[in-house]
């Protein structure tokens, strides 16, 4: 009779090429000294990765190896076990199979866990093998955080609390939310909790005659957070969040701004709030602020990341490495201006040059560079913080926003000095630009001269990757568009449909559509002479400009997003 023997981890890995027999002798004799197993010693030398280790450990014990990576948990199994359960035993319910419970775990040789939940969970479990990573990915994401806001909001319709705590920096994780005693604290702390897991850029809290709304605004657009909530809470969540922000709790008839920080087990995140007055009580606007976030995608954001068409990324390039001008952003509010001039100071700040910031407020740090944030109270406007930057021997400026004619003269004449600015403006294309600045006084010529471009843009949300389909569009909504019937009649068009992935949505992060304006010798005269605008348009288009429609028509035919969303931010030409 032969005895069946368990290949050897280090003989899986060796067979697989991923370690060499010699270098995993040498990690078994360090393995003496250090207490520690061969897979965890090569994983620290970073001679294998974790997930090389897991699939080699999956095959060693003739397990199944899950891959996590676009897995979401069913929100049945959130019915039956506990959150906290799979956050101390760090394991995930793949499939329930009648009397075996399927689940997946990072070490499949610890039995004593395996038979202790079997015990807690009265069912027989069958083990697959993940990396401990994407376990506690997979923890954090799927709907954890929704389930406990769904039951809080149920909670609600039946409970008042008053509220009690005073503020301060909270700690926030699953864990607190569920320790909380307070549902007004409860409800507050997991909305926020669930802002952030669903990527929220802000927070609504609106009140009507009967209900209070929750909403969240993801990629731009609003969504509902739960049910709608008795309107007799809303007193008492309008306190909470005074509380948490330092502001007056007694004062409903003005409007109120104020910031609260709260620190996660991973980070500490800012939070601006807007409490405004109205009819049936105050509507609040909590702005989420994830600094460490942004600023780890900044730090190695790069233009071509942003979406830009790539003509007009070329131009923009050339126009952030001259030496000395302005270079205009321009949009709407939420149009990702600041984004994109933060991406280009990262692109060419290469530590030989001065650069200085003067923002409202410093929103993200970014390495290597002075941010100094506008204080009105105390007198520093934008106008005087640039005047002081322009003594501190500057080479490249950013002024966040120009609001007046006093911050744009500045500007220009920084421009011609020798600096290169680069500074945003609210307008809705590139051409309002230009009437703009004249109306606020400054100079044709000095402007003509001071400015190296004009970038517009807008944000589109891009179509979740998992669950997009393709489909005809009818003639009738290819006219509407203004789409070219009879080339575009037979094309497929990407259509949003929704899954859990982009929380049934359709649609997974934003991309830019541009506009880039640059300043021919043409152009210039034309500006010079005053020209309408319309007749600088046209002069622009045969030059070769793409017009934001243009380039949001493209990513449409790329099928990146849908008509729909681009009729949405953009006019139809």
């Amino acid at each position: 009779m032969t005895s069946f023997r368990r290949r050897r981890l280090g003989e899986i890995l060796a067979a697989k090429g991923i370690v060499s027999a010699a270098r995993i002798n040498e990690a078994i004799a360090a393995g003496d000294n250090r207490a520690k197993r061969v897979g965890e010693i090569l994983m620290a030398d970073g001679l294998i990765t974790e997930e090389q280790l897991a699939q080699s450990l999956a095959e060693q014990r003739g397990l199944r190896y899950q891959d996590l990576s676009e897995f979401r948990i069913a929100p049945r199994f959130f019915e039956t076990i506990p959150v906290d359960i799979m956050q101390r035993y760090q394991f995930v319910p793949i499939e329930d199979a009648g009397e075996v419970l399927v689940v997946t775990v990072a070490d499949p040789t610890n039995i004593p866990l395996i038979d202790e939940l079997e015990l807690l969970l009265q069912r027989q479990i069958e083990v697959c093998v993940s990396t401990p990573s994407s376990i506690q990915a997979t923890l954090q994401k799927s709907g954890s955080s929704e389930r406990v806001l769904q039951a809080v909001s149920e909670d609600f319709k039946f409970h008042l609390v008053k509220e009690q705590e005073d503020g301060g920096e909270e700690m926030l994780s699953l864990e607190t939310i569920e320790k909380d005693e307070s549902p007004i604290i409860k409800l507050m702390h997991t909305t926020i909790f669930d802002a952030l897991q669903r990527r929220a850029s802000d927070i609504h809290i609106e009140a009507t005659d009967k209900n209070v709304l929750i909403k969240y605004r993801i990629d731009g657009v609003l969504y509902s957070a739960t049910e709608p909530i008795d309107i007799k809470f809303h007193s008492a969540i309008v306190s909470r969040i005074k509380v948490m922000s330092d502001l007056d709790i007694a004062e409903r008839r003005v409007p109120q701004d104020g910031r609260f920080k709260i620190r996660t087990a991973a980070k500490t995140i800012d939070f601006r709030v807007s409490i405004m007055p109205a009819a049936f009580g105050e509507d609040i606007v909590i702005r989420i602020l994830d600094k460490e976030s942004i600023t780890a995608g900044v730090t190695g954001l790069r233009l071509e990341a942003l979406g830009f068409d790539e003509t007009d990324l070329r131009r923009f390039r050339k126009s952030i490495r001259e030496p000395y001008g302005m270079v205009l952003v321009t949009g709407p509010t939420g149009s990702g201006k600041t984004t994109s001039l933060y991406a280009a100071l990262t692109e060419i700040n290469t530590g030989e040059d001065k650069f200085i910031t003067i923002e409202d407020p410093v929103e993200y740090q970014l390495r290597g560079v002075t941010q100094i944030p506008v204080n009105e109270k105390k007198g520093l406007t934008f106008a005087r913080g640039l005047r002081s930057i322009l003594r501190h021997d500057p080479d490249k400026v950013m002024v966040g926003e120009i609001r007046d004619a006093e911050t744009a003269q500045i500007a220009v004449q920084s421009a011609l000095t020798g600096h290169l600015v680069f500074t945003t403006v609210h307008a809705n294309n590139a051409f309002d630009v230009l009437g703009r600045f004249l109306n606020m006084g400054i100079e044709p010529y000095n402007f003509v001269s001071a400015l190296n471009c004009i970038l517009a843009q807008r944000l589109v949300r891009i179509l979740c990757p998992r669950c997009k389909k393709t489909a005809k569009h009818t003639r009738k909504e290819l006219e509407e568009s203004a789409i070219e019937v009879d080339r575009y009649a037979d094309h497929l068009f990407a259509e949003a449909v929704g899954c859990k992935e982009c929380n049934f949505t359709g649609f997974r992060g934003r991309k830019a559509i541009t506009e880039f304006l640059d300043l021919s010798d043409r152009i210039r005269e034309m500006i010079l002479e005053k020209r309408p605008s319309s007749e600088i348009r046209k002069a622009a288009i045969s030059e070769g400009m793409t017009t934001l429609r243009q380039s949001a028509v493209s990513k449409v035919l790329a099928g990146e997003t849908t008509l729909k969303e681009i009729n949405r931010v953009t006019f139809i030409e």
